[in-house]
């Protein structure tokens, strides 16, 4: 029968307290095991989102959530969320960036989040997601075998932990100095094809690993028909006859990753284009096939916004900052812990401190640089605490399962999404070790 329910937040915790990547891996498996034995499958959610393409169905729009901190109680809130609502399309997901400064490698990541669908009874599919696996425009122009070599040690990284599902963002490439669009998205359509290629080589037999590309960078430009017509065109030529292509699109509507912060530390409104979403959404489903069109960076939009992404069938909304910010700023959060983060911000990252900028908008930027550092004591609070702030944000969940209709899908979603057992195991080839993934059907 394996663990009881109520071990697993011994074995998660252990996991994250571990300073050893080889031991996180070893408790990751562990960890696995269960998981698989209790129903829960780490899955792709890539069938669901080509039977929208397909009309299959419609009316809701897929929460993406980028857990930072404390991802273990946030992510049983989640799952009590989805519990109550009979939901099964929501994506755990966390950035490449974000794995760095938070100090989360995919297995912990993965690992973490299934703890947590164990320890609340959940079963079925759980989508982990790769987010902004973004190329460095800068080191690509300087050495782009070299970066494309990394992205990809990344994407082996991640699809090895369970991240069935990766964003790929190559937008960062685009050069808007060409006149023709196509030639501007050029190298943005080709790294796509060729990281999709390479993600199918290897990712586990059984599974078609979810995969989504980018044609605005966030922050920039409102995107255009003509982009993503010139780059699907381009990606398509690219990619290998036979071969799953993306499931979905970013664009840029509007947002910038964690908001405009005012002088006084708070983050100014935003007016979101979501005739733009409706558009391209509509586009990318009645032209190629997609799920539709992705919104990042809205978490900090206003509560009253929410509403309007199903209402344009926008496919999946990115939700990470204001997550972050309810943690920071809750009444239950010590406030010395808080202080001496601050603290920490200000002699470890003042050089990002830009000129003419307010303490408090460097601090607001700049405080998830904190939450790696200091994750342990985090995690080390009295579970008292970490339970009344999960409490605090899962009626935030709750608010935004609600307003984009992600609710009432489990039976769909079961519908759609096959589960497979991955079994890990070596293969020697000549040159080097590399894992393969084999599946299996569900127990």
């Amino acid at each position: 029968m394996g663990r009881r329910p109520q071990d697993i937040e011994k074995i998660a915790l252990e996991l994250i307290n571990s300073d050893d990547a080889a031991t996180k891996k070893t408790i990751a498996k562990k960890i696995l095991d269960i998981a698989y034995k209790r129903g829960v499958y780490p899955s792709s959610i890539h069938q669901l989102y080509m039977a929208r393409g397909k009309g299959a169905f419609a009316g809701f729009t897929v929460p993406a959530i980028n857990l930072r901190s404390m991802t273990y109680d946030l992510a049983r809130a989640i799952f009590r969320v989805a519990k109550r609502n009979n939901s099964g399309a929501f994506i755990f997901e966390i950035a490449k960036s974000e794995m760095g400064y938070t100090s989360q490698i995919p297995a912990e990541y993965t690992s973490v989040i299934l703890a947590a669908a164990i320890k609340e009874g959940y079963t079925g599919p759980v989508f982990i997601q790769g987010d902004h696996f973004q190329a460095n425009a800068k080191k690509f122009k300087e050495d782009p075998e070299k970066e494309l070599q990394g992205l990809k040690a990344l994407i082996a990284d991640a699809v090895e932990a369970g991240f069935y599902n990766i964003d790929i963002d190559s937008s960062t490439l685009v050069d808007l100095s060409k006149a023709d669009v196509k030639k501007q998205q050029y190298l943005n359509y080709e790294v796509c094809a060729k990281l999709t290629q390479f993600i199918r080589q290897i990712q586990p037999r059984g599974v078609e690993v979810s995969v989504g590309g980018e044609i605005g960078e966030v922050g920039t430009k409102n995107s255009t028909p003509e982009e993503l017509r010139a780059f699907m065109a381009g990606y398509r030529e690219r990619l290998r006859k036979g071969r799953a292509g993306i499931s979905k699109i970013s664009i840029q509507t509007g947002t910038s990753h964690g908001g405009v912060v005012l002088p006084d530390g708070t983050v100014a409104q935003v007016k979101l284009d979501f005739e733009t979403l409706r558009m391209l959404s509509k586009i990318a489903r009645d032209e190629f096939g997609l799920s539709g069109a992705v919104q990042h960076g809205a978490s900090t939009l206003p509560a009253e916004a929410f509403h309007n992404f199903p209402e344009t069938e926008t496919a999946e909304v990115h939700l990470a900052t204001e997550f972050q910010n309810m943690i920071y700023e809750s009444k239950h959060f010590p406030t010395e812990l808080r202080v001496r983060m601050y603290d920490w911000v200000k002699a470890n990252c003042k050089d990002e401190m830009k000129q003419g900028e307010t303490e408090e908008q460097f601090i607001y930027k700049a405080r998830k640089k904190a939450l790696g550092p200091f994750k342990k004591e985090i995690m080390g609070l009295a579970s008292s605490i970490r339970d009344a702030i999960a409490a605090e944000i899962e009626t935030k969940f709750e608010f935004l399962f609600k307003q984009l209709n992600a609710v009432n899908n489990k039976e769909l979603v079961d519908t759609h999404v096959t589960l497979k057992r991955v079994i890990m195991r070596k293969r020697k080839t000549e040159k080097k070790q590399e894992v393969v993934h084999d599946g299996e059907g569900a127990d």
